[in-house]
């Protein structure tokens, strides 16, 4: 399914007058996400800005960021490592740094560098799919400790270590013919919602 057919983003769990919202993306597919997530903020008056260290080549992530700059959504051109700078700037971070494709690795640069300062912020963090760090199978080992988990698709086997405050699944876009193939059983999505509350906020 192409990336900008998801709505990435459970939009009613973020308060409008907290409109600030740091979008992290990564070089992989969890990046683009990022990307439409960020667009997707915009459209609905929220303020995101995104850090996109390490541009993928694919058109199709170029497609987005032409889309993001279209929309007056600003870039930064480094990631402040005095954490209270973005605790102080921003009322949200988007994680879409690393997600499933966890071998790509949290030890490589720039994603070793985001990732520390991202354990330190204190600011909620919300992640798309996987949270940056974890094993998609295992969960957690040293990454980060998202407040809110956005599972796309389906919740990967780590979603079970997830102890935030709010879990959401966003995969009614997803074919019956896949549903059937992975016995997936996804829950029922109210009215036109593109995400659904496992968990409801603690």
């Amino acid at each position: 399914t192409p990336v900008s057919s998801r709505q990435a983003f459970p939009l009613p769990s973020l308060p409008r007058k907290q409109p600030t919202v740091l979008v992290v993306c990564g070089p992989a597919q969890n990046g683009a996400i990022g990307l439409v997530c960020a667009r997707h903020l915009r459209i609905f008056d929220y303020e995101p800005t995104i850090f996109y260290p390490k541009r993928s080549p694919d058109p199709l992530y170029r497609d987005f960021t032409t889309q993001c700059e279209k929309m007056d959504i600003p870039f930064l051109s480094y990631l402040p490592t005095e954490v209270q700078l973005i605790n102080d700037a921003y009322n949200a971070v988007v994680d879409a740094v690393l997600g499933a494709e966890a071998e790509a690795g949290e030890g490589r640069e720039p994603c070793a560098a985001i990732l520390a300062t991202l354990k330190h912020i204190r600011i909620p963090i919300i992640s798309l799919d996987v949270p940056s760090g974890w094993d998609v199978e295992a969960g957690s080992s040293g990454g980060i400790s998202p407040d809110v988990l956005v599972s796309l698709s389906a919740p990967k086997q780590c979603a079970r270590r997830f102890l935030g405050r709010q879990h959401f699944v966003a995969g009614r876009f997803l074919p019956y013919d896949v549903q059937k193939k992975f016995e997936l059983n996804p829950p029922e999505y109210p009215g036109t919602e593109c995400v659904v509350a496992l968990r409801a906020p603690r």
